[in-house]
Order: C-alpha cells, then structure tokens, then sequence
C-alpha cells in the first residue's frame, strides 16, 4: 500500500463561539469543543486513508486556557502515524480574540481513527511520511502513545510493550 506525507491531510477548522456553545461563565464548554476536535481529526484521517473513518480513542485532553464566547476555535488537525487499520491524529486548538488581535493556546490532544471497508470492518491505512522536524518527532512518539493506549484499554500487556520498556529501561 503506499505511503502518505503529513501535508497530505492536514485539516484546519475554524469556528465562532456563540452563546449556545457557553457554558455560566461566557466560556466555551468542553463537550462542544471536544465534539469539533472529533470532526476535525475524522476528515484528516478520511483525508489520508481516502475511507470512512471511526473514532478509536481520544487521549487525556487538558484544557490551558479558556475560549471566551465571540473568539474564534482554531483546530489544526494532523495524521503523525499509521499503524495496520488505525491512524494517530495529532490536535492543536487556538483561541483567536479578533477583537484584540492575538491567538493563545487552548489545549491539545491525540486521537485514534479506524478506517472501515464497504462492511465497516477495520482495513488497511497507508503509511505516513514525516517531512519536518515536529513531524518525525510526532511520528517517532506514536508508538509509545499508541502502546500506553492498548494497555490502558487492556489490549496488551504492559510486558508486552517493547517501546514502553526501552524508554524506562534504556534497552
């Protein structure tokens, strides 16, 4: 199957807080921003795998700073690995005040897509290219995040986990 670059998929989705998406204290509630980061990391996998595309896992999701409502959400969304029929997508959200003008940092997470067949069984992905430095840092990581993942969900054993015990261990 051949290999995909990163650039290939990458996804940018902006969206305006309004009232209906805040919560007592005029911020953006979490559910609705976790709802976007979803959407936006299915059309990057769907992007790279050219197949439809089902949530696996979201990884812990730390909120830094709050999204006043009138700011824009930017979510930049990017594949860093594929693995057999899964595929790591790597999230950063902005919090755009227009008004004042400048982008601070709301959180950031990874998230795991299963792409389906014409039976919505798991097939194949392609491979994923990393051309920058983030990128390759990114690619080189997944494993090990992709490692914690299956122990956490109780699909592997944690000695099992070859990439986990080099990274303790040194070996």
């Amino acid at each position: 199957m051949q290999t995909k670059k990163v650039s290939e998929s990458i996804t940018v989705m902006n969206e305006i807080v309004l009232p209906n998406d805040t919560n007592v204290f005029g911020n953006l509630m979490g559910g609705r921003l976790m709802y976007w980061m979803d959407i936006a990391g299915a059309m990057t996998a769907v992007k790279h795998c050219n197949a439809p595309c089902m949530t696996a896992s979201v990884d812990n999701i730390s909120f830094k700073n709050p999204i006043k409502l009138g700011n824009v959400v930017r979510i930049e969304s990017s594949i860093t690995r594929a693995f057999n029929t899964s595929m790591e997508i790597y999230l950063k959200v902005w919090g755009e005040d227009n008004l004042h003008q400048y982008r601070y940092e709301s959180n950031e997470a990874y998230l795991t897509f299963v792409a389906l067949d014409p039976n919505n069984k798991p097939r194949p992905v392609p491979g994923v290219i990393p051309e920058t430095d983030i990128e390759k840092l990114l690619y080189e990581g997944a494993l090990r995040r992709r490692q914690v993942r299956l122990i956490l969900g109780g699909k592997m054993k944690p000695d099992d986990a070859s990439e986990l015990k080099a990274f303790f261990t040194g070996n």
